[in-house]
This record gives C-alpha cells, structure tokens and sequence, in this order.
C-alpha cells in the first residue's frame, strides 16, 4: 500500500518527507523532481520567501544507484531562511525574549482555530505548520509518484482556468498544457496568452491595494485507463479520494470533476457523455464526444482524461490586513502580518498535481500490485491485453 506523510514547519530547520509501497526498480530522475519544485516556486504574485529558496529534493534513503529499492523513501527539504529563526524557533528551550510572537489571529487562516484547539496563547506554532510551505514535501513525494504513473504511460498536470474574476471558458487541450507547462518562465499558468495578461491585472490590482486574489486550477491525468477506484465501496471512490486529496490543499475550498458545478444547473442529456465505439480507440475502443464525466463515472476512471479543478480562496495574510483580537488582551486590533504571497493560483495547481498523482499511484498499486517495477509492468500490461479483447 502507498502510504506518505510530512513533517517540518514553515521557518523550521527543513521539511521531510516520508513515501513507502513503491515498488523497487523505479528509475528516480533527481532533475524531474528538482524541477518540480521549482515550478511550485513561479507565478506572478508570489512573495519574498521565493527569493530565499532554492528547494532541493535531498533523497536520504529507500533509494541507491538511481533506483528506488523498495524500502520507505525519505526526502529533506532544507529551509534556507532557518538561519533567520534559529534564536526565535529554536528546538531547545532557547531565550522566551527572542520567540516571535502572533499576538492576533488572521481571519480565514488557521490562527484563531489552531490555537483554541492546542491550548496555544498566541499562534506562532499554528502559523507555523499550517503554511502552504509544507506542500513543498507533498510536491517532492509527488513527483515520484509522477515517475511510477509516467512508467505506466500516465502524465499529470495542470494549469490555470480563473485568477480573481477573469476567467478562461471551455476546455484546454492537453497538448497545449504540456506546452505551457514546459515553458521555462511562468507568468500565471493560463493556456490563453490575452487571458493571462488579464489575470495579471488583477494579481497588479490587489498588490497595489495590500490586498490578495484567489483562483481556480485544473489538474489534467492523462492517460488514465479505465478501472482505477471502484463504486463497490463508499471510501474507495475514484472521485471521492480524488476530492479529499486536492481539498486538504491549504486555501483549496472547493474541487469540482468535470463540469460537476454547470451539471447541477443542466439537464441530463445535455450532461452525461454518449458512448460510442471505434475498434482502434482508447483502451478499449468506446468513445465519447467529450468528456462532461471528467474521466470518472460511479467512482471510476472511465479511460477519458480526469480533470479536477481547485477553487483557491485569497490568501489569508494581507498587508492592508483586517480586523481581528488580540489574544491577550482581547481588544480590537489589526490581523497580524508576516511576509507573503498575494496570489498563489500556479503554485496550487502544482501542489494539486502531487495529490491527484499520488493518489492515482496508490489506485493503480492497489489495482495491479507488485513489489518491483517488472512485476508491476508486467500485470498491467496484462490488464491492458484484457482492455484489448473485452
């Protein structure tokens, strides 16, 4: 079973990452994953936090001589602006005088919560692992599950539908999301050039009020056969996991699969995908004129691309900040604010390409098993023969 956790704080020393069940023999691409978090890093919007950071991909164990050797892999990302908390987070007791105090909850983030749930007098600790910088370790592990899907034929990624109220209407080709995706610069992600200088007028538009803008992103699989998740069990949905996975996204209020929000509004034969048949198409040779489903139906990849669309709220953390109270002396003040970002819509999208990868990874292993790679090939392509002659 694919099983994967983090651990590490914002301004900690670093953050870790822990993945364990993929299977042995996996070619590990130390580029590939680099590059993935340097994708994480870009957009327009993003803060100074950005500038400190070069995020490396340190691979401690469960991988040797390029490959992965079937034993739990551990990754260190090292925060290079540690050195600036040292004396304010250190693991010791250390000087109380120096430790950087929340004194006042931000609305929208985690502060007020965070700290009546842990008995915290202020929120120092809550800001500290409930920032969006602990998805650095999500995008580590997910680039190695984009390795093991990419062995299978299988590619994730995403791009930008919606930046505050601009919004990119119909649906993108996946070829052209590789195209943008590509791109040695990002601007915002968005498949459709006039469009993305729209979206960053409106990125423009809120730094120079202090405030933040949220969005929506799409995250595309593509080459997904059909059978992976099941409706047999209400835990085990396709859609569901997918769901839950790109929702624990921090600032992620909202996923949809397909046209799922227009559907609500629409009749039925208007929403669901005719079924058609062509002996040399797909997997399996049915057919549909386009792809409302989202690639799952009752639970279950369908063998159409699947495509999950996140809607990020604005940032929590504004420099024109809002109102809020202090924690101890429960008077009316200004929200507390520290260096951030003020759209981070790119970034997301690819944090919530790690999840969907990850958990189409844990899919597919439960689906075709195997405890190395040349086992794990070899079911499924017995698995795509059964497709063939269905």
């Amino acid at each position: 079973m694919l099983r994967y956790f983090t651990t590490g704080e914002s301004h900690g020393e670093a953050l870790v990452a822990f993945i364990s069940g993929l299977p042995a023999g996996l070619t590990v691409d130390q580029a590939f994953l680099d590059r993935e978090l340097w994708r994480r890093q870009q957009g327009f919007g993003r803060g100074g936090r950005m500038k400190i950071e070069r995020d490396h991909a340190h691979i401690l164990s469960g991988v040797r001589h390029g490959k992965t050797i079937g034993s739990p892999i551990s990754i260190l990302l090292e925060n290079k602006d540690w050195k600036s908390w040292t004396e304010s987070l250190p693991v010791e007791e250390g000087d109380p005088a120096k430790h950087k105090r929340v004194a006042s909850p931000r609305p929208g983030h985690a502060d007020l919560a965070g700290a009546l749930k842990y008995n915290f007098s202020e929120a120092r600790y809550v800001l500290e692992r409930a920032s969006a910088r602990e998805s650095t370790a999500r995008v580590a592990m997910g680039g190695l599950a984009k390795l093991f899907l990419r062995a299978l034929g299988i590619e994730v990624l995403s791009h930008i539908v919606a930046v505050g109220n601009t919004v990119l209407h119909g649906e993108v080709p996946w070829e052209q999301i590789v195209a943008i995706c590509a791109k040695d610069e990002i601007l915002l992600n968005c498949a459709n050039h006039e469009m993305e200088q729209k979206m960053k007028a409106e990125v423009d538009h809120v730094l120079r009020t202090g405030d933040t803008v949220g969005g929506i992103f799409e995250v595309v699989a593509h080459g997904v056969p059909p059978g992976l998740g099941t409706y047999a069990q209400w835990d085990e949905r396709l859609d569901g996991l997918l769901a839950g996975a790109v929702m624990s996204l921090q600032a992620v209020k909202a996923v949809e699969i397909g046209i799922g929000v227009a559907a609500a509004a629409a009749p039925g034969s208007a929403v669901h995908d005719e079924i058609g048949y062509a002996a040399s198409s797909g997997f399996a040779g049915f057919t549909r004129p386009h792809n409302n489903a989202g690639g799952i139906e009752g639970g279950v990849s369908n063998g159409e691309d699947i495509r999950v669309r996140g809607y990020l709220k604005p940032i929590s953390t504004l420099r024109r900040p809002l109102k809020s109270v202090d924690f101890e002396t429960r008077e009316t003040v200004q929200a507390a604010y520290e260096r951030s970002d003020v759209c981070v819509v790119p970034a997301a999208g690819v944090g919530a390409e790690s999840m969907v990868a990850l958990t189409l990874a844990r899919c597919a292993l439960d689906k075709f098993g195997g405890d190395s790679m040349h086992e794990t090939l070899r079911n499924y392509q017995g698995y795509l023969g059964q497709l063939k002659s269905f």
